[in-house]
């Protein structure tokens, strides 16, 4: 498994950035969109619930064919409900990790933590790990 750091974060902050609300074209440019048109805080549109919200930053490549690279930062809310599929921050047997969630056999008490990196195969949690799920990534902070 690989180690997950976690982020200090500050949502009392206000730092509203330029923001062209109409969007950007991927082809040929409009003149119309020279201008900026509004203004956008990036913690109150990354952020739904601040009281259980936390940073963390990616170490390991376990996860890059899912678009989640090293030293990404990851934004996850502790309450969002887990569902089969999504990205969750989990605690296993003394350690933090990313990956999918397969909850497809919980009623059989089998829970599978499903890495996208074909270097790595999916980890079975049984009854006996000390586990939980932290939270639920709601979005992916990458660098180009």
């Amino acid at each position: 498994m690989h180690e997950i750091k976690f982020i200090d974060s500050d949502f009392s902050s206000d730092m509203p950035l330029p923001y062209v609300d109409g969007g950007v074209r991927a082809g040929f440019p409009s003149p119309a969109q020279d201008y900026v048109e509004a203004t956008m805080d990036l913690n109150k549109v990354l952020v739904k619930h601040p009281a259980a919200t936390f940073y963390c930053r990616v170490v390991g490549d376990s996860m890059i064919d899912a678009g989640i690279h090293p030293d990404d930062i990851l934004v996850v809310d502790k309450s969002r409900e887990p569902s089969d599929g999504c990205i969750a921050i989990c605690y296993l047997n003394g350690e933090f990790t990313v990956k999918e969630l397969d909850l497809s056999r919980r009623a059989q008490n089998i829970i599978r933590l499903v890495p996208h990196n074909a270097k790595y195969q999916p980890i079975e949690v049984h009854t006996e790990d000390a586990f939980e799920i932290w939270g639920v990534v709601s979005y992916v902070i990458h660098r180009t």
